[in-house]
């Protein structure tokens, strides 16, 4: 077997593979003879076909197979012992000529390959970048407190309506005079809540009564969004939105939502056994985890800076022509993309793959080690994450971790979580070699950056 690599710029080349008869031959008729081993056709004993007619049979199929599998293997191989980084994966050349297993025993393959280019990627103390860290409110720590107590809370029957009450009971249009339209808009066990009465004067009608009394109010002040009017009156937006004058509300049941009484039972429970042990460290517990979320945001907010301006800085040419031939060839997707929609997405996709040098220049470089810790660690961190999301801070460790090593076992999580072990581990690096000023800002200042993303 023959392989040459003619370059035809800095970033294509062209590799060739020639595979000779006696490349072939040997594994060729190792197959067709364990073949004719399995064979069982009409008219001959089990494994007693003559070679001739198995060869007949099976032989251009077999030797094509394994003329395929020398390519793949030795083309895998020449990358690696040649240390040739690509971007992409090789392609069938379009210099590569007509191949006849019916009468060729030589064979010549030729991939189109794009050579990736080298990249220097220098981080400095002159190198400035922002870490914005978001600040704690006291008003973020209650309604997290009451995300978390809220839970164990429960609704109670109570006397009378409050600007916290639930009102059930039925509602009836009603005329100027206060007497029922006769075919108006009506509604059984409807449900009313104050807390979202945006007028008060018409609030006021309704605080204070009691199961069996009535009220006459205008709805469409109290409630002007026509899906809590359409919601209230058992209609749709369409007919909520020409909704107009007076209703009737009698009202049938009055509940409210009582929190929880703030126990060492509860604080178990929110917290872990033990951890807290009062309404002051629970407030600081809370703050501490918000924090700590709040910590992944700015983190996730460093690296989308550090990506933007490393790759902004880095000027290097990519083989486009190779890349959106080898993103149509590599597209799996049922509908397959069209070259319009290729060269729309090149953009996105090249500053992908320039961040994706830059990482591995920093990997390089540095001698930066990824280690199967790492990768378990993140899926540690990742699988905190996703019960935090739902109120579950207080797991055991054994748990998160029989959580993430259940997500390694799936290849494609896996590879995920590696990857992105890599990505956090350049990022740490980056954070270290440049200045960071760190800026403190609030929830809504914060947020408001992603706004043009």
């Amino acid at each position: 077997m023959n392989i040459t690599r003619e370059n035809n710029d800095e970033l294509n080349a062209v590799i060739k593979l020639t595979i000779a008869k006696e490349d072939y031959e040997p594994k060729v008729a190792e197959v067709l003879k364990s073949y004719q081993k399995k064979a069982n056709m009409p008219g001959f004993r089990p494994g007693k076909v003559p070679a001739g007619l198995v060869k007949k049979m099976y032989g251009k199929a077999v030797m094509a197979d394994e003329i395929n599998k020398l390519v793949s293997e030795n083309l895998s191989n020449y990358l690696t012992e040649n240390k040739l980084n690509i971007l992409g994966e090789p392609l069938p050349s379009e210099q590569q000529q007509t191949i006849d297993f019916d009468t060729q025993d030589s064979f010549e393959f030729a991939f189109d390959i794009a050579l990736a280019p080298e990249v220097e990627v220098k981080l400095t103390k002159r190198e400035k970048l922002n870490y914005y860290k978001i600040a704690v409110s006291d008003d973020m720590v209650d309604g997290q407190i009451r995300n978390l107590t809220g839970r164990f809370g429960k609704n109670e029957t109570v006397e009378a309506v409050t600007d916290k009450s639930l009102a059930k009971g039925s509602v009836v249009q009603i005329d100027k005079s206060g007497n029922v339209v006769e075919g108006g808009i009506s509604a059984e066990d409807t449900v009313m809540s104050l807390a979202i009465v945006k007028d008060e004067k018409e609030k006021k009608k309704l605080l204070g009564k009691k199961v069996g009394e009535t009220v006459d109010f205008d709805l469409k002040k109290a409630f002007p969004n026509d899906t809590e009017i359409s919601y209230i009156l058992k209609i749709s937006k369409e007919e909520a939105a020409a909704v107009k004058g007076a209703f009737r509300f009698t009202i049938q049941e009055i509940t409210e939502f009582i929190d929880p009484e703030l126990t060492q039972e509860l604080f178990d429970q929110l917290f872990g056994a033990g951890v807290v042990q009062s309404e002051e460290e629970m407030k600081a517990k809370v703050k501490e985890d918000l924090a700590r979320n709040f910590e992944m945001e700015s983190e996730y907010k460093f690296s989308v800076d550090a990506r933007e301006k490393l790759v902004s800085k880095l000027d290097v040419n990519l083989p486009e022509d190779f890349l959106k031939r080898w993103l149509k060839a590599t597209d799996r997707g049922e509908e397959k993309m069209t070259d319009e929609q290729i060269e729309n997405d090149l953009p996105k996709f090249l500053e992908d793959l320039k961040w994706q040098l830059i990482k591995n220049e920093v990997v390089r470089a540095n001698e930066l080690k990824i280690e199967q810790e790492d990768v378990v660690n993140y899926a540690k961190k990742s699988a905190r994450m996703q019960f935090m999301q739902y109120g579950l801070t207080n797991l055991p460790d054994e748990h998160i971790e029989g959580y993430a090593m259940d997500m390694l076992k799936n290849e494609d999580q896996g590879r995920r979580m590696a990857e992105a072990a890599v990505s956090e581990k350049v990022m740490a690096f980056i954070k270290e070699a440049v200045k960071v000023e760190e800026k403190e800002v609030s929830r809504e200042e914060f947020n408001k950056m992603f706004e043009n993303n």
